[in-house]
């Protein structure tokens, strides 16, 4: 009974905290009461994220009438006057309590965690998504690109710099300290991303490989035990083969957007000799679409392809058996890349191009190639058997896919891609025509 009260006594601090923020009109308080908000919001159990963002929606939204006559206003006259009354009507007083509560003490950060707090309990409660509305426009303008700050991340850098890069490796799972060592030996680079608000804290990183040319498979470069290639005459070829973001609450905040080329061009001017930028990526999701019907989407013009989609599907499903067993079983059973058939081999790597090359500018589109190509990438290679981990099996039957990068290139390539189309090599167009 006691804990009761209690949690319904911070609750109630805490809501009271934000309505004196809100309401504050001078700016002598406002970073004690933006402090206060913050403190009383972590003294808030999970179970209290609910009514607690709950509140803000109910009570912090603008006024529906008002933002309606103010419309009609601008809409019957057009002036500035107008339109700067409207713009301030319609905006949820919510976007002005959390740039007040940027000025707290970690304001920043704060804003953040609360975006983490609210996208776990989001889908149980969509009509929350006005408050993740607010939230995420405002934390696009606060990490904007232009504001990140890139650092080369070593051996010689922050302790807990490095925990954070083995805690939030996304692609390649990092194998603890030695294996963290391999990744940052002369032929690696890391370069990490930082905020000036957020100094220790690492927001999305790239790894690096230094190569004598483009690599097809995954494994040498995540071995541990690899070599290390110590000519630099021979770095020919820069590998994006892990690319990670760090803060779930900063998630659908685009902070990669011509990250990449930062990097490269950073790459080229400490080596002169490197001519060719390139990932090596995963493809998540691909078998799952496979198994799904290999649907590309209806929002794309494929007609010319359908019959292309049709027949490696039905190849795909008659040769492994999708049709009466799902893909989870199908490994369970021993497939394997190097036991396949030339037709198997031939339908997959139809269906990744078609995936690929064609479905990455639907709604429902590979993140991955979403992110790289609308970054100006090229889709230049389709690998098969490049990642025989358990992970690259399942996600993707083994196949990794190279982006190609060209310096030159990557502002029209990105253009490109903002309208529906894919930039892809002749050697993916090829593999779409079996």
């Amino acid at each position: 009974m006691l804990e009761k009260l209690a949690k319904a006594r911070n609750l109630s601090k805490a809501n009271n905290s934000v309505k004196r923020l809100i309401s504050e009109r001078g700016e002598s308080n406002a970073v004690s009461m933006a402090d206060d908000v913050v403190n009383n919001y972590r003294k808030l159990g999970k179970d209290q994220h609910i009514p607690f963002f709950t509140y803000l929606f109910e009570m912090l939204n603008p006024q529906a009438d008002a933002v309606l006559k103010a419309a009609q206003n601008f809409a019957a006259e057009a002036t500035a006057r107008n339109y700067i009354k409207l713009q301030r009507i319609a905006e949820a007083p919510r976007q002005e309590l959390f740039r007040r509560l940027n000025r707290a003490t970690q304001g920043t950060a704060a804003v953040v965690q609360m975006r983490r707090d609210l996208l776990q309990i989001l889908e149980k409660y969509p009509a929350l998504t006005a408050v993740d509305f607010d939230m995420r426009h405002l934390l696009s303008s606060w990490f904007n690109p232009g504001f990140l700050k890139m650092h080369r991340v070593d051996w010689k850098s922050p302790a807990e710099v490095l925990e954070k890069l083995i805690q939030h490796e996304a692609v390649h799972a990092i194998d603890g300290w030695d294996d963290l060592r391999r990744r940052l030996q002369p032929d690696r680079r890391c370069f990490a991303f930082f905020h000036p608000q957020l100094p220790s804290e690492p927001l999305i990183f790239v790894e690096v490989a230094l190569l004598p040319e483009i690599p097809a498979v995954i494994a040498p470069l995540v071995d541990k035990k690899a070599e290390t290639v110590d000519q630099v005459a021979q770095y020919k070829v820069a590998v994006f083969y892990s690319i990670s973001n760090c803060e779930p609450g900063l998630r659908g905040v685009s902070m990669g957007n011509f990250l990449i080329k930062r990097v490269a061009e950073q790459l080229q001017e400490e080596f002169p000799g490197l001519k060719t930028f390139v990932t090596l990526s995963p493809i998540p999701g691909f078998m799952e679409w496979v198994s799904a019907g290999a649907n590309p989407g209806n929002d794309i013009p494929v007609d010319r392809f359908k019959s292309n989609i049709k027949a490696a599907r039905d190849q795909a499903l008659t040769q492994l058996k999708l049709d009466t067993q799902s893909w989870s079983e199908k490994l369970s059973s021993g497939w394997h890349p190097d036991l396949a058939s030339e037709k198997e081999k031939e339908a997959l790597l139809c269906l990744a191009s078609i995936y690929l090359g064609l479905a990455s500018t639907s709604r429902n589109g590979n993140p991955v190639a979403k992110f790289h190509l609308g970054n100006g990438a090229k889709l230049h290679q389709i690998n098969w058997a490049s990642d025989l981990s358990r992970k690259g099996l399942r996600q993707s039957a083994a196949l990794m896919v190279n982006y190609l990068y060209d310096l030159g290139k990557v502002e029209e390539n990105h253009e490109r891609f903002a309208n529906g189309e894919i930039v892809y090599s002749r050697a993916v167009g090829r593999l779409m025509h079996p």
